[in-house]
């Protein structure tokens, strides 16, 4: 089962409203389906929760060392409570994804995101689950920093918090272990918005 899941961001007003946050948006969405409050929590340099599921204590973070520290945090906590890395999944950004797109993996390259990149180095393993939250590419490398640290426009927030409620959908399966099953959850196509009805033709 997971029991620590992590969404990445950066801390401070100036930042809450940026797709570089989008882990965080996942986490606060996550903390409300629990009922949990995340609280500061300076041992593990992060906001952090705690929930009882099933007997288990599982633990919810957001690091506060801004992005590129993030392996800091997450690693304090895992090694105190000894969590593996198996049993922790991390909420990100995705450029790769379009708005509206999510996905759920185990494992690979840190694809140059430099959250999981001091992960990576912070546990020493890339083995852990992403869960990938698109936020779409501006079409040249050369903006992507300007890209992740501005506000999505509010159709693509609107598409994004949709994404982030469907694989809430699979929250129970992580919880409970079948991995195999959230990621059926989570890469199920979700149906489209509907469209307002059309205003009715003047005669």
């Amino acid at each position: 089962m997971i029991r620590l899941f992590v969404g990445l961001g950066n801390p401070g007003p100036e930042y809450e409203g940026t797709r570089h946050n989008a882990g965080f948006w996942w986490v606060d969405a996550l903390a409300r389906e629990l009922k949990v409050t995340l609280v500061p929590e300076r041992a593990y340099h992060g906001l952090v929760a705690r929930a009882g599921i099933g007997g288990q204590s599982v633990w919810l973070l957001e690091p506060q060392t801004f992005m590129n520290l993030s392996g800091k945090s997450v690693a304090a906590l895992a090694r105190f409570f000894k969590i593996a890395p198996d049993e922790i999944l991390v909420a990100h950004d995705e450029l790769d994804f379009a708005p509206g797109q999510v996905k759920l993996k185990r494992g690979g390259s840190h694809g140059g995101h430099n959250g999981l990149r001091d992960i990576h180095a912070q546990l020493g393993t890339s083995d852990y689950w992403r869960l990938r939250i698109g936020i779409g590419h501006p079409g040249v490398r050369a903006e992507v920093v300007n890209w992740v640290l501005k506000k999505p426009a509010p159709d693509q927030r609107t598409l994004i918090e949709d994404a982030i409620a469907h694989s809430l959908k699979a929250s129970g399966e992580m919880l409970g272990g079948d991995m195999e099953k959230a990621m059926q959850l989570v890469h199920t196509t979700k149906p489209p918005r509907p469209k307002p009805p059309r205003p009715a033709a003047v005669e």
